[in-house]
């Protein structure tokens, strides 16, 4: 495999020296790009020598191969160890005016960070805020672990040891091909009724949850479409590369989309939050307090069709139907009580619950979800970011597929 080691300026630069030759050893492609603070920790020539490829740190090197952009688009994996508080601030903003920015911001491979710094700078609101902005965009965070420092510090802050880098690596590696060759439909993003021209029923749903189930089923492999209904923008230009947009507004606009593709798709994921019930009679014209004379006007609520019951119950042999559920559970009612009651109405193979409230579920960067399998046993838990709980879903979705 090609991989690239992005090293920036820390102490801990001298333990990846350890990690390219753990990398080369066994058997990969490795290409490091130090950034020029890196080089005043561990000279150029003995990450020449260790990983036997030339390196630069500058983007007006090699010019005429475009190496500013190649390394990137040619890695099946990138990881950047140590990854300073300045790194991470700088990839979470995307700059890219070194080698290593543009090599991140060019590649669509698997990125995995293993921060290491002071703990004060590691707890620091920014540094976290943009751990945060990372994983939500799918980068694996690797650490960092307790320990001695430099000086008399210890605590939370020192890179993980070269020797579990290189088992996340060959995880993240493992995972990138696991669904290839499955074709997968994912919905996500939250349906609009109209009420009027300018009036909808809806709900709070981002669509995030659903754009990193389909993101992570790309990277390991699959054909994907994602079927956004109301997804925030940012979300989808999450989707990235690999991944095909198809547009529903409505619950029937989902119906619709979700019984043309689901026939030809071996996983359908349902995680767009779609409403129950639509208006029965949408008004041609906006609804006006003026005309409405001081009466307030009456909506007629009919149900929309259950379009996860229906994918599940056209199933074709072989083809996997997950269901999302997110729940607000009744005093002395557990979560998992009310989950496994919708999967039996539902009728899926899985279904992945979650509680949603007033700050939980919707319009948040993370989740916690249970994933109830046909037996109505607990198959997998996850909490963290959405990108974290997507590999988790997935995880479960190929072990039930496996057997």
């Amino acid at each position: 495999m090609n991989i690239v080691v992005g090293v920036s300026g820390g102490i801990a630069a001298y333990k990846v020296v350890a990690l390219v030759r753990l990398l080369v050893k066994d058997g990969h492609d490795v290409h490091v790009v130090p950034t020029v603070d890196a080089l005043r920790f561990v000279g150029q020539p003995t990450w020449e020598a260790i990983s036997r490829n030339p390196v630069t740190t500058s983007v007006h090197d090699d010019v005429a191969h475009v190496r500013h952009v190649a390394l990137g688009q040619a890695a099946d994996l990138v990881v950047v160890a140590p990854a300073t508080a300045n790194t991470l601030a700088r990839m979470a903003a995307g700059l890219a005016d070194d080698l290593l920015g543009t090599t991140l911001l060019a590649t669509a491979a698997p990125v995995l960070v293993a921060p290491a710094m002071h703990t004060e700078m590691w707890e620091h609101p920014a540094t976290q805020a943009n751990v945060g902005v990372l994983a939500a965009r799918g980068v694996e965070v690797i650490g960092p672990d307790s320990g001695r420092l430099t000086g008399e510090d210890s605590g939370p802050g020192r890179m993980t040891e070269p020797e579990a880098i290189r088992d996340a690596i060959a995880r993240a590696l493992a995972r990138r091909a696991d669904a290839a060759g499955l074709r997968i439909v994912v919905s996500a993003g939250g349906t609009r009724e109209p009420i009027d021209p300018v009036r909808y029923i809806g709900n709070r749903s981002s669509g995030r949850q659903g754009v990193a189930v389909a993101r992570a089923a790309a990277d390991r492999g699959a054909e994907v479409t994602l079927v956004a209904a109301h997804v925030e923008e940012a979300a989808l230009v999450d989707a990235g590369h690999g991944v095909s947009v198809r547009r529903a507004g409505t619950a029937a606009e989902l119906e619709a989309v979700m019984a043309e593709l689901a026939p030809r798709a071996d996983v359908v994921v349902m995680a767009a939050a779609v409403a129950d019930y639509r208006v029965a009679d949408v008004a041609e014209r906006k609804l006006t307090k003026e005309a409405a004379a001081g009466v307030a006007p009456t909506l007629t609520l009919v149900e929309n069709a259950d379009i996860l019951a229906g994918l599940a119950e056209r199933r074709r042999p072989g083809q996997t139907i997950v269901g999302f559920a997110a729940e607000t559970p009744a005093p002395g009612e557990t979560l998992l009580e009310r989950g496994i009651r919708k999967r039996r109405r539902k009728g899926v193979d899985l279904l992945a619950v979650n509680e949603v409230g007033w700050t939980e579920g919707f319009e948040r960067a993370d989740n916690a979800l249970l994933v109830i399998d046909a037996h109505d046993e607990v198959v997998a838990t996850a909490s963290g970011a959405k990108r974290e709980t997507a590999e988790a879903l997935l995880d479960a979705i190929l072990a039930v597929r496996s057997r």
